[in-house]
This record gives structure tokens, C-alpha cells and sequence, in this order.
């Protein structure tokens, strides 16, 4: 059983962290029809969906993959690096201390989960404008007890590092190498987006499927001749405000006390507290 914790998107979207005069907005009702697609998916694809309500100071609150990083054990809420997206953290918090053990990041460190991909007990971390050296340094102290390690990965042009790789197969990661230094890969299987498509690198793996915006044919033919099951879906207005597929949802199983996942219909009744 997996939950997967999604929120709307607020009419007045931007660029996450972002206050552009010059951003002409995005399409509300096409953004709310392509998030409902995506949890339609998502819940196609097993996961029981638990949306938060609505936030509306907080416009760039559909993005909550960037408040906590969700482990086995364990679940770090971040201190998102754009102050203005600290009030987040908190509706996430609430539901995952029903299945996690929270730690937090704390000044005056800086973390987006956006910034943070686990492949097995390594957590690639992005050092981005957003994730600071104090807070990759926290998260490593944090994690280190539960047999994980932090590497550390320099990124540029993008914002985060999920919008330059993203995970793809148990080991092997789809990745633009102009955005993000590739070295810290090595081992791993790679498969680098089409030149035509450089923000093609953010895709959502999800059991043996691998979720991904219709935006992007060329890089998408390359998955599937990998030989990637692929599902696509319409996501130009997360795009158009440089999101992608993985920063709309935070995705963790949940187990029993024997370790299995738990059946989805013993979850059928549970109400999740967000006021």
C-alpha cells in the first residue's frame, strides 16, 4: 500500500518560490483538469491519494514534494529555501507523524525535497540555490544512523536537482547532463534526454511504470526503446511553472508490523487531520 499526498493547485500558480512581474500565469482550469489527471493515475496505479486542503497564501503549495523527505524509517520535514514556502511544511508534517519518525531541518539550514533522490541508501542531493550546505550536512547527520549516505551533487542551470534526474528503474536514472554533473552517477544506467526536450529529465517512477508529461515525445521514444513502461499525461501548465511529475505528490509505502504493505482496504475508513 502506498499513499501519495498531493494538493491542488491555487489559481494564482507561479514558478515555485517565484514573484515575476513579468509571469503572465498559467491556465487554472487547465492546471485543475491536468492535477486531477494525475492523481487519477496515481490511484490507477495503486496508491490511495490523500489530498491537503487548500492553502491559499501559500500559491506554490501543489509542490509538496519539497516539504519532507520520505525514507523507510524515517520522514525529514525541510526548511524549503524560499522563506515565503516555509508555512508548507506544516499540513505534511501532521500526516506523516501517523507513519514516519519526523526529524527537521533546522536554521540555519536549507532543503528542498526537490533537491533529494534516493536510489537505494543513497541520497543524491542537489546544491542548489534552495539546499544549502547546512542543510545537506543536517540531512546526512540525520540519516546517516539508519544506514543511508549523503552525495552531494552540483547542479546548474535548473532549480533542483529532480528537474535535471530523476530515477527511472531500480538502478538507472533518466538525466540531462547539461543541467547536472553526472560523475556522482557512475554505476548506475543512465539514459540522457533528447537535446530538443533539456527539461525532459523529471519523470515520476512508480512500481514498474514511470509517469511522464505528453510534452516530451522525443525523450519518451528513448524510455520506451529502453524498454521503460511508460505512462504519459498533459502536464503543460506544471511545465509552464518549471515544475514536473515527481514535485506534485510525496509517495511512501506503508507496512504492517510483519513488514508487509498493508491492503488499501484497511485504509477505506481513515480520515487525515490537516486543520
Amino acid at each position: 500500500m502506498q499513499i501519495a499526498i498531493t494538493r491542488a493547485p491555487e489559481p494564482d500558480l507561479e514558478p515555485a518560490g517565484s514573484r515575476s512581474h513579468d509571469w503572465e500565469g498559467i491556465d487554472p482550469e487547465r492546471a485543475l483538469d491536468q492535477h486531477e489527471a494525475y492523481e487519477n493515475l496515481l490511484t490507477e496505479l495503486g496508491c490511495l491519494v490523500r489530498r491537503l486542503p487548500p492553502r491559499p497564501p501559500l500559491p506554490d503549495s501543489i509542490f509538496v514534494e519539497d516539504t519532507a523527505v520520505v525514507l523507510d524509517n524515517i520522514a525529514i520535514i525541510t526548511r524549503p529555501g524560499a522563506a515565503s514556502r516555509r508555512g508548507e511544511t506544516g499540513d505534511v508534517a501532521r500526516i506523516l507523524a501517523a507513519y514516519r519518525e519526523l526529524h527537521r531541518i533546522k536554521p540555519p539550514g536549507t532543503l528542498d525535497g526537490g533537491d533529494v533522490l534516493p536510489v537505494g541508501q543513497t541520497l543524491f542531493t542537489g546544491v542548489s540555490e534552495q539546499t544549502n550546505q547546512f542543510g545537506i550536512a543536517q540531512l546526512s547527520h540525520i540519516v546517516d544512523a539508519f544506514g543511508y549516505r549523503v552525495k552531494p551533487v552540483p547542479l546548474r542551470h535548473c532549480r533542483h536537482l529532480k528537474s535535471a534526474v530523476t530515477r527511472i528503474g531500480p538502478e538507472l536514472v533518466l538525466a540531462n547532463p547539461d543541467w547536472v554533473d553526472i560523475k556522482p552517477f557512475t554505476g548506475l544506467g543512465i539514459i540522457e534526454v533528447d537535446s530538443r526536450e533539456p527539461a525532459a529529465a523529471n519523470a515520476l517512477l512508480l512500481q514498474n511504470t514511470v509517469i511522464y508529461p505528453d510534452e516530451f515525445p522525443y525523450t519518451r521514444h528513448r524510455l520506451e526503446a529502453g524498454g521503460i513502461h511508460v505512462r504519459n499525461l498533459p502536464a503543460s501548465e506544471l511545465i509552464a511553472v518549471r515544475g514536473g511529475v515527481t514535485c506534485c505528490s510525496l509517495i511512501f509505502p506503508v507496512r504492517g508490523s510483519n513488514g508487509h504493505l498493508v491492503p488499501i482496504h484497511e485504509f477505506d475508513a481513515l480520515t487525515i487531520e490537516t486543520t
